[in-house]
C-alpha cells in the first residue's frame, strides 16, 4: 500500500507518486463531510480535472482511490494544526475517499461530486431489509456444482465451501468489505460478473472472467459489484494457503457494518 511517510519539510508530503502539498487546504466550495469509518461513493470523474482537498484537525489517515491507485495517508503525530491533503483528479479516473481515522474529515471538490458518474454507493441498502441469502437464491440464476461441505450466507454475499476452494457470490450494487488475513494467502479467479477488485495498493475495474489474482497474507483485498441488473452477481472462485479460519480477518473497512 503506498503511503504519505509520516515525516515531511516545508509544507511536502512525499509518497511513492508525487508530492502532494500539506497546508490549509484549497479554497473550494463543494464540501462533504466524512464521518469516522465512512466513504464517499466510487465514482467517475466527469470531461474535467477534479482538484479536492482532504482535511482532519489533528491526524491525517484515510485512504484515497485515484484511478488504479490507492494512497493512503497516515500521519497519527506531529501535526499541531488543522492539514489538508490536495490531490487531482484526471478527467475520466474513478475516485473515493475512506475515513481511516477515530476523527471526521472534510472534502472540499473544485465541482460538484453529484454531477460525476455514480459507480457504487456502500450504503445504497443501508436502511433496507437484510435478508439472509439462501442457497435457492443462488441457484435461481446459476447452477452450483454438487459437493459443498458448508455454506456462509450473509444479506450481501453468500459463500459455498468445498475442500479445496470456496465459491463467493456478490449480490449487484454490493461490495464486501476492505479485509485482510494474518494466516493464509488467497487466490482468486473471477468467474462471472466483471468485478471490481482491490488487491493492496491498486484497483482492477470491470475485471474479466477467468483473470486471477494473488493475495498474499496481511494484504488488504476487497471486491465490488457495480451491477445493477438482479441477475447481474459476482463469482469468484477462492483458494488458499496457509492456516484457513473464518475468525482469520481483520476488517479495515466495513461499510454498513458488514459482517
Amino acid at each position: 500500500m503506498k503511503k504519505l511517510l509520516k515525516s515531511y519539510k516545508k509544507g511536502k508530503i512525499i509518497n511513492n507518486h508525487n508530492i502532494v502539498s500539506l497546508n490549509e487546504g484549497i479554497k473550494l466550495k463543494n464540501l462533504e463531510k466524512l464521518s469516522i469509518g465512512r466513504s464517499t461513493p466510487l465514482r467517475k470523474n466527469c470531461q474535467h480535472s477534479l482538484n479536492l482537498s482532504i482535511t482532519q484537525e489533528k491526524v491525517l489517515n484515510f485512504y484515497l482511490v485515484n484511478g488504479n491507485d490507492i494512497i493512503k495517508a497516515d500521519i497519527m503525530e506531529g501535526l499541531q494544526n488543522r492539514a489538508s491533503i490536495n490531490a487531482e483528479i484526471k478527467p475520466y479516473t474513478y475516485y473515493m475517499v475512506f475515513n481511516n481515522s477515530d476523527e471526521d474529515l472534510v472534502i472540499s471538490y473544485s465541482h460538484d461530486p453529484s454531477e460525476d458518474d455514480l459507480i457504487y454507493d456502500p450504503y445504497k441498502f443501508e436502511n433496507s431489509d437484510k435478508n439472509t441469502i439462501t442457497p435457492d437464491d443462488i441457484k435461481e440464476f446459476y447452477k452450483v456444482p454438487d459437493g459443498y461441505i458448508d455454506t456462509l450466507p450473509k444479506w450481501y454475499s453468500f459463500k459455498f465451501t468445498y475442500k479445496k476452494y470456496n465459491l463467493i457470490f456478490i449480490k449487484p450494487e454490493m461490495g464486501i468489505s476492505w479485509q485482510q488475513h494474518e494466516k493464509r494467502n488467497e487466490f482468486w479467479e473471477i468467474l462471472g460478473g466483471n468485478p471490481i477488485i482491490i488487491n493492496n495498493d491498486k484497483v482492477h475495474y470491470f475485471v474479466k472472467d477467468h483473470e486471477k489474482f494473488e493475495i498474499p497474507m496481511d494484504t488488504i483485498h476487497s471486491a465490488i459489484n457495480p451491477n445493477k441488473e438482479l441477475d447481474g452477481w459476482i463469482i469468484i472462485k477462492e483458494s488458499w494457503n496457509g492456516f484457513f479460519d473464518e475468525k482469520d480477518i481483520e476488517r479495515i473497512f466495513n461499510p454498513n457494518k458488514y459482517f
